[in-house]
């Protein structure tokens, strides 16, 4: 039995942030919540809502909204990262000082990073060597439906199957199914790629070409990321499991999904600048979909989906171009490239 009175440092209070801090003061623990924008701290605090990242839900007395890091990761037990994957690094250097060596680290976040490539355990496990409790939660969960309470179904990695327990023990709740893995890499992988086929998703959407090129892309673009998951070191079989396929259909068809919501737009005609000036949150896609192509041609994987996406992101190549230079693409045996599969 957990104890109800746990004092847990969450670290960013974007919509998934908040929806697991409501998780976790509504089984009884006590929750300090980091909040990068001071003025929305002193509103969180003072209105009891979050009214930019997950609007129309109360804050319960549990969470405390804090502008400070030292205030949220000291003494803490258990912390919980929650922020964009291009901020992380700087944003754990400037905590690192005041966390706790013997705490569990958590990652809720979803990415990987440009520069080193690296997913986002490797980039914790750099910047805080010493610490060796560390886990990731991952799988298909709008933030706004877990919120709400509706059924969902979440998967915790960690390397150690007691601390997998442990993360499944502290999230579990009536509304909430966690499951175990102890492939952290396959699961952050999972998590990171799916982003960039939802995009492409959406591009197909708003091109309007239908639920076949719908269903082509989900499929083969979990081939994608299944090669570039097991060259990485990842074990297959996770890419069937909630961070894989659950993660990649919820992110490739729900209306929620921001990711898919960026391609939509491309799809329309849109701008990829005009479309994320409209947004008040991150579509991680848009970054991750470098690092994905950089990992392609680092292990000369074919992975045709993510290079034509690459390519309309950030060459300015138009959606309809891409979307036919990919039927012309060379087909192959169907698990050519996935170890494990071949």
């Amino acid at each position: 039995m957990v104890n109800p009175s746990l004092a847990i440092g969450v670290i960013g209070a974007g919509s998934w942030g908040t929806a697991l801090s409501l998780l976790l003061a509504g089984k009884g623990h006590q929750v300090d919540l980091w909040v990068y924008e001071k003025d929305l701290c002193d509103i969180m605090n003072r209105e009891r809502e979050n009214r930019v990242y997950l609007p129309g839900f109360k804050l319960p007395d549990g969470v405390h909204s804090s502008h400070s890091l030292q205030e949220v990761v000291a003494n803490k037990k258990i912390i919980l990262v929650v922020v964009p994957t291009h901020v992380l690094r700087s944003t754990l250097n400037a905590a690192k000082e005041f966390i706790d060596p013997d705490c569990l680290i958590i990652n809720a976040s979803k990415g990987i990073e440009n520069d080193s490539l690296l997913p986002i355990h490797k980039i914790i496990e750099e910047i805080l060597p010493a610490f060796d409790s560390l886990a990731v939660l991952s799988g298909p969960t709008f933030a706004k439906e877990v919120a709400q309470g509706n059924p969902s179904a979440i998967v915790a990695a960690a390397q150690r199957q007691e601390t997998a327990e442990r993360v499944q023990t502290i999230f579990s709740t009536d509304n909430l199914k966690v499951f175990t893995s102890n492939d952290l890499m396959g699961v952050e992988i999972g998590g990171a790629l799916k982003n960039v086929i939802a995009i492409a998703t959406g591009i197909s959407d708003g091109l309007q070409l239908g639920f076949n090129t719908r269903a082509a892309l989900i499929n083969r673009g979990l081939v994608e990321i299944t090669r570039i998951g097991t060259a990485m070191g990842a074990r297959p079989e996770t890419f069937s499991g909630l961070s894989g396929m659950g993660d990649l259909v919820l992110t490739c068809t729900g209306d929620l999904s921001r990711n898919r919501t960026v391609g939509l737009k491309l799809g329309e005609g849109l701008k990829l600048d005009e479309i994320i000036a409209s947004m008040n949150m991150v579509a991680e896609g848009v970054r991750t979909v470098t690092s994905a192509y950089q990992l392609k041609n680092k292990f000369n994987i074919q992975a045709s989906i993510i290079e034509e996406t690459y390519r309309v992101l950030h060459e300015g190549k138009a959606p309809q171009a891409a979307m036919r230079d990919l039927m012309n693409v060379e087909t192959t045996s169907e698990f050519t490239g996935i170890k494990g599969l071949e």
